[in-house]
């Protein structure tokens, strides 16, 4: 694991643009490795991981609350890409368990989104769940080549 910059990060997320619109609008600075995109709902690595595979998945359009901003139909639509996700990941990466949530509020991370993180094998039971999830203890040292190699199996998985 390497250190991560939780001040800077949290200063970003609440005071810097929607990283999600960011990236649907094309923005370079918030550039993500894309494993789906059907037109209205994308999902990609996460930049920050704390495990291997660990994706984000979201509606294309800017949503804050899927209790209130979603009917059942476009809820159970969002489900399933993260299902078809959670089961592409874990084609490619060993997987004990995979994790899935959504976190943000109106402070900071608004845009909804589900974490998709696969918990691999073997992980101590104080390093899992919401330890294995934080940036605070650190994360993954991954390269661009790495997450855009791993990108294009978890791609490949979501084609079949």
């Amino acid at each position: 694991m390497t250190d991560f910059d939780l001040v800077g990060y949290t200063r970003a997320v609440r005071e810097g643009p929607c990283f999600i619109c960011a990236l649907v609008d094309g923005d370079p600075a918030y550039r993500h490795h894309t494993v789906y995109d059907d037109g209205e709902t994308i999902a990609f690595l996460n930049r920050y991981p704390t495990l291997r595979g660990y994706c984000l998945v979201a509606p294309r359009q800017h949503i804050e609350d899927w209790v209130h901003e979603l009917d059942e139909a476009g809820h159970l639509a969002l489900q399933a890409v993260v299902h078809r996700v959670a089961r592409a990941v874990a084609a490619v990466v060993p997987t004990e368990r995979m994790y899935t949530l959504s976190l943000g509020s109106a402070q900071g991370n608004a845009h909804l989104h589900w974490h998709v993180a696969p918990l691999p094998p073997g992980v101590p039971y104080g390093r899992q769940q919401y330890r294995a999830l934080m940036a605070e203890y650190g994360v993954l040292p991954v390269t661009e080549p790495e997450q855009a190699a791993l990108a294009a199996e978890i791609r490949a998985h979501l084609a079949r």
